[in-house]
């Protein structure tokens, strides 16, 4: 082994080549972690050793080791494993780590991650997908990316790479309303597939604007035939609802008498597959699960219910919320009552 001493007097670097040809840098100083770094040119090893040194010297070092030998995929892995369990939310974000970590930014250590990666995962991701989702996988990972930096020590380079990322423009309106017609034919699909209570799940969203987390974990024992209401234990916005019962709401889960719950679905990730094939097949494949609350807003709006009232029924504490993402009435939809209504005569 040759060893080569690349330091002048009160300098720190040894830089030695290795059997393999390879050039190593080991630089040692008091009050500082031992740096071992390996290059294949003795140029670029000796321009990092002398830019270390430099910035020890200016007491502006910052060891950048555990964000170089940490992933992205290592911080997702712990932020699921060790954070999300908390939240309420906490299945729903689980799956969208999951399916994030089938991606190849997350192979990139932290120190190699720059913004032309995130913009490269955010192309990928939108496929299919609305800006605001795509929006909330890159908040996601600039979480995870801040957390290692306050909370689990880790030194990250000075400029984070999501600083230069674009977000998505976005609104609060969402034009997804279904025709009787397309709606028939997702039941229909729904019916097809192997998730035998698909159709009911759909009929029932669609007819209490419930979303799919309250359905799913819609318990017996908070359901009270006699009085034809139903209770969602801790919803999104934190609070128990009862909810009154439709005839046809009661009549589906009438055909569940067994179970602690009416819809065992096994995962989420289960449901949307076989959603999915139902509404490709149905031929409505940018409608959602979640657009059924939306139509089932729209069906109390239009059949007299006032918006208070409605809201009473879906959960919404702001009533704008309500008007601006699940109000869809469409004009076509009012020709019966402006007929009612406006006498020209």
């Amino acid at each position: 082994m040759v060893t080569l001493k690349d330091r002048k007097r009160g300098n720190m670097a040894t830089i030695r080549k290795r059997k393999s040809g390879k050039w190593q840098v080991i630089i040692r100083k008091k009050n500082y972690p031992s740096i071992v770094r390996t290059f294949l040119e003795k140029g670029t090893a000796s321009k990092y050793a002398r830019d270390i040194e430099t910035q020890m010297d200016k007491k502006i070092f910052e060891d950048l080791s555990g964000a170089e030998g940490t992933t992205l995929k290592q911080l997702i892995i712990k932020y699921r494993d060790e954070i999300v369990p908390e939240y309420k939310s906490a299945k729903t974000l689980t799956y969208k780590l999951n399916y994030m970590l089938k991606f190849k930014i997350c192979y990139y250590n932290l120190l190699q991650l720059n913004s032309a990666h995130i913009h490269k995962f955010k192309k990928e991701i939108s496929v299919g997908r609305a800006p605001k989702t795509v929006n909330m996988y890159i908040q996601t990972l600039q979480t995870v990316w801040n957390m290692a930096r306050k909370q689990w020590g880790v030194t990250l380079p000075a400029q984070s790479p999501f600083a230069l990322v674009t977000y998505n423009r976005i609104t609060n309106e969402r034009d997804a309303a279904l025709t009787d017609e397309e709606f028939k034919r997702l039941l229909d699909e729904a019916a097809k597939t192997k998730l035998n209570v698909l159709p009911d799940m759909i009929q029932f969203a669609a007819i209490t604007a419930a979303r799919y987390s309250e359905i799913t974990g819609l318990l017996r024992a908070n359901t009270d035939f006699a009085k034809r209401t139903a209770t969602f234990i801790d919803t999104k916005n934190g609070d128990d609802r009862t909810i009154p019962l439709h005839d046809d709401a009661l009549a589906i889960l009438r055909r569940y008498p067994f179970g602690e719950k009416f819809f065992n679905v096994k995962t989420r990730e289960v449901f949307r597959n076989y959603f999915d094939r139902a509404r490709r097949a149905a031929g409505v494949s940018h409608y959602r699960f979640h657009d059924l609350r939306s139509r089932a807003i729209n069906s109390m709006l239009l059949s007299g219910m006032s918006e208070i009232e409605v809201a009473q029924v879906s959960g919404h504490k702001t009533l704008s919320i309500l008007h601006k993402r699940y109000s869809r009435i469409k004009p076509t939809q009012l020709l019966d009552k402006i007929n009612n209504v406006v006498n020209f005569k």
